[in-house]
Protein backbone atom coordinates (compact mmCIF):
# COMPACT_ATOMS: atom_id res chain seq x y z
CA UNK A 1 0.00 0.00 0.00
CA UNK A 2 2.79 2.43 0.90
CA UNK A 3 4.33 1.91 -2.54
CA UNK A 4 1.03 2.76 -4.27
CA UNK A 5 0.64 5.89 -2.16
CA UNK A 6 4.21 6.98 -2.94
CA UNK A 7 3.51 6.54 -6.66
CA UNK A 8 0.38 8.71 -6.39
CA UNK A 9 2.27 11.39 -4.45
CA UNK A 10 5.05 11.31 -7.05
CA UNK A 11 2.44 12.13 -9.72
CA UNK A 12 1.17 15.23 -7.89
CA UNK A 13 4.58 16.37 -6.58
CA UNK A 14 5.57 18.37 -9.73
CA UNK A 15 2.56 20.67 -9.30
CA UNK A 16 3.61 21.43 -5.71
CA UNK A 17 7.25 21.90 -6.66
CA UNK A 18 6.24 24.33 -9.40
CA UNK A 19 4.97 26.64 -6.65
CA UNK A 20 8.03 26.11 -4.43
CA UNK A 21 6.54 23.45 -2.16
CA UNK A 22 6.75 19.70 -1.76
CA UNK A 23 5.21 16.79 0.11
CA UNK A 24 6.96 13.91 1.86
CA UNK A 25 5.24 10.62 2.65
CA UNK A 26 5.70 9.86 6.34
CA UNK A 27 3.43 6.85 6.96
CA UNK A 28 0.44 4.87 5.74
CA UNK A 29 -1.53 3.30 8.58
CA UNK A 30 -3.36 -0.02 8.39
CA UNK A 31 -6.70 1.79 8.57
CA UNK A 32 -6.01 3.86 5.43
CA UNK A 33 -4.68 7.10 6.88
CA UNK A 34 -1.84 8.68 4.90
CA UNK A 35 0.48 10.92 6.90
CA UNK A 36 2.51 13.47 4.99
CA UNK A 37 4.75 16.41 5.72
CA UNK A 38 4.37 19.57 3.67
CA UNK A 39 7.67 21.33 3.02
CA UNK A 40 9.02 24.39 1.24
CA UNK A 41 6.45 27.03 0.36
CA UNK A 42 3.63 24.65 1.35
CA UNK A 43 4.82 24.50 4.96
CA UNK A 44 3.91 28.05 5.92
CA UNK A 45 1.25 28.75 3.32
CA UNK A 46 -2.17 29.79 4.67
CA UNK A 47 -3.73 27.71 1.86
CA UNK A 48 -1.88 24.53 2.84
CA UNK A 49 -4.98 22.83 4.30
CA UNK A 50 -6.85 23.40 1.03
CA UNK A 51 -3.88 22.05 -0.91
CA UNK A 52 -3.78 19.05 1.42
CA UNK A 53 -7.50 18.18 1.35
CA UNK A 54 -8.70 19.41 -2.05
CA UNK A 55 -5.49 18.62 -3.90
CA UNK A 56 -3.37 15.87 -2.40
CA UNK A 57 -6.08 13.93 -0.56
CA UNK A 58 -8.57 14.05 -3.42
CA UNK A 59 -5.93 12.86 -5.90
CA UNK A 60 -4.57 10.06 -3.69
CA UNK A 61 -8.11 8.82 -2.93
CA UNK A 62 -8.96 8.81 -6.64
CA UNK A 63 -5.87 6.70 -7.34
CA UNK A 64 -6.30 4.42 -4.28
CA UNK A 65 -9.94 4.17 -3.09
CA UNK A 66 -8.90 2.30 0.09
CA UNK A 67 -7.39 5.51 1.49
CA UNK A 68 -9.61 7.16 4.09
CA UNK A 69 -7.78 10.47 4.52
CA UNK A 70 -4.50 12.33 4.12
CA UNK A 71 -3.22 14.23 7.16
CA UNK A 72 -0.31 16.57 7.70
CA UNK A 73 2.07 15.76 10.55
Amino acid sequence: MREKVQEAIDKIRPALQKDGGDVILVDVTEDGIVKVQLTGACKGCPMSQITLKDGIEKFVKSEIPEIVSVESV
